[in-house]
């Protein structure tokens, strides 16, 4: 793929960072492995190069702040805005029914695609490769996030969640790490019944507070066909 500006050594690493599994479920023929595992290892290494350029950018900014500031780069909709924008959604192998349902435009497989592109150059390459590709691709937004107006995030999703779902948020902690004097709090959020964001924290507020930033960040980037969906998930679990 010229327009990332890498050149594979191993071109099925790009293969299998573009094989969606419904690709490989309905050609089970061709021995092929989803982008599934190369999507969790992506993951990964974009928390820590956005994350250290971050800290190098913006050295004044506090823990929390680099957390949410992170979480508007990294959300789904971000990461998806970038894929559409070197046409990642072409070159992607799917199968029948998603390349139906528009798959090439969804926020969710861009996103997830994008990551195992970066997991793919990663191993092809080593982190320093990965970096660069990162850093050409997200560089610019990452010099001009938002990192002011930093406030009371779970009051930024209510009401962005009242304003497009007619719902309201839910928290929930999931997992609790570490001894008494020094827990981690693992907190999902949801609205209605689908999972809007996930977050750690030294204590649940804070938790709740980086959970609620990265959903308010998805929730305010959601495309129209994406919020009409939530708001009928959100009916039918009503009923």
């Amino acid at each position: 793929m010229e327009v990332v500006g890498y050149t594979f050594a191993d071109d099925s690493l790009l293969k299998t960072a573009l094989t969606h599994r419904s690709f490989a479920n309905e050609n089970q023929e061709l021995e092929c492995e989803d982008n599934e595992k190369l999507e969790f290892l992506g993951d990964a290494v974009l928390d820590l190069v956005v994350g250290h350029r971050l800290m190098r950018a913006f050295p004044t900014l506090k823990e929390g702040e680099l957390s949410v500031t992170r979480a508007q780069l990294v959300s789904e909709v971000a990461l998806a805005r970038v894929a559409k924008e070197i046409d990642l959604g072409s070159y992607l192998r799917l199968g029948k029914g998603e390349r139906r349902s528009g798959g090439r435009e969804k926020s969710s497989l861009l996103a997830d695609a994008f990551e195992a592109l970066v997991a793919a150059v990663y191993l092809d390459g080593g982190f320093m490769a990965a970096e660069e590709l990162v850093v050409r691709l997200l560089g610019e937004r990452i010099q001009t996030v938002e990192t002011t107006g930093f406030y009371d995030f779970k009051t930024r999703l209510q009401e962005a969640a009242q304003a497009r779902l007619k719902a309201t948020p839910r928290y929930q902690v999931i997992a609790e790490h570490g001894p008494e004097h020094d827990k981690t709090f693992v907190v999902v959020v949801f609205i209605g019944g689908r999972k809007w964001g996930e977050a750690a924290g030294k204590s649940k507020k804070a938790a709740e507070q980086k959970a609620a930033a990265s959903a308010a960040f998805v929730l305010e980037g959601a495309e129209a066909s994406e919020l009409d969906r939530a708001r009928r998930e959100n009916v039918e679990n009503t009923e």
